[in-house]
C-alpha cells in the first residue's frame, strides 16, 4: 500500500474535516510513522503509546501488519474520544484517558511522541525512569532544546497549539538530548534526526535493553 493510499484510509477514519486534513498532512510530510514501524517490525510484545493523541500511530501500525495489542494513553479526553470513535475498524487497540506519570503495565514496549515538553524537568525524569523500568524497547520522538533555528520554530508552533487549545498543557519545557539519554542506563541507544520535510527540531531515540549499552548517531 503506497503512502497516498494509507493517508486516504487513515483520514477516512475521522468525522471532522480539520482532523482528516491534519492526518493527510502528517502522512505526507512526517517521516516518523515509517521510522517507528521499522523499529517494531520484529517485535510482538504489547505496546503502550503514551501521549497517543487521536490515535494516528496505532492505526498506521495496524495498516502495516503490526498485530500486537496496543494501549493508547492521553491526558486529553477530547482526543481520546476522537481516537475511540475512529478505532472501530481495528482489533486489540484500547484508548484510555490517563496520566503518563502514573504506574505503567509491566512487559510492554513504549512509544512517546512529542510528549516530554509538556512536563517539568523533574516529571520528565520520573516518567523516563518509569518507562525504562518496564520496557525492553522504548521509542521517543522529541523536540530538543538547543541553539538551532529548528528549536525556535518548534517552540513557536507549540505556543500556537496551546493558544488554540489543540494542546492541553500548562507548560513548555523542552529537554536536552543528554537529559533523555541519561535515563536509559543499560540500554543500547540510537539517536537520529526525525524532521524530514518539516522545520521542527525533532529527533528519534530508540532504546533497547541490553547487557551492555552504547549510543550511536545516524
Amino acid at each position: 500500500m503506497n503512502r497516498k493510499e494509507v493517508a486516504r484510509r487513515l483520514s477516512s477514519l475521522y468525522d471532522r474535516r480539520a482532523v482528516r486534513t491534519y492526518v493527510r498532512v502528517k502522512m505526507r510530510f512526517d517521516p516518523l510513522y515509517g521510522a517507528v514501524l521499522q523499529q517494531l517490525r520484529d517485535h510482538d510484545e504489547p505496546l503502550i503509546d503514551l501521549g497517543c493523541g487521536i490515535g494516528v500511530l496505532p492505526f498506521f501500525l495496524r495498516e502495516h501488519g503490526f498485530r500486537a495489542p496496543i494501549i493508547g494513553v492521553d491526558f486529553d479526553g477530547r482526543k481520546i474520544d476522537i481516537a475511540q470513535k475512529a478505532a472501530r475498524r481495528y482489533c486489540d487497540i484500547d484508548f484510555i484517558t490517563g496520566d503518563a506519570r502514573h504506574s505503567l503495565p509491566e512487559d510492554h514496549n513504549v512509544i512517546m511522541l512529542d510528549l516530554l515538553q509538556y512536563l517539568d524537568t523533574e516529571t520528565q525524569q520520573q516518567l523516563l525512569s518509569n518507562v525504562a523500568r518496564i520496557a525492553r524497547v522504548v521509542i521517543i520522538r522529541q523536540g530538543l532544546r538547543d541553539t538551532s533555528w529548528r528549536y525556535r520554530m518548534t517552540a513557536a508552533v507549540d505556543v500556537i497549539g496551546r493558544a488554540v487549545r489543540w494542546m492541553k498543557a500548562d507548560t513548555l519545557n523542552y529537554p536536552t538530548r543528554e537529559q533523555i539519554v541519561s535515563a536509559f542506563d543499560g540500554f543500547a541507544a540510537t539517536v537520529a534526526p526525525s524532521w524530514g520535510r518539516l522545520p521542527y527540531n525533532n529527533y528519534l531515540f530508540v532504546f533497547r535493553k541490553a547487557a551492555s549499552s552504547g549510543m550511536t548517531n545516524a
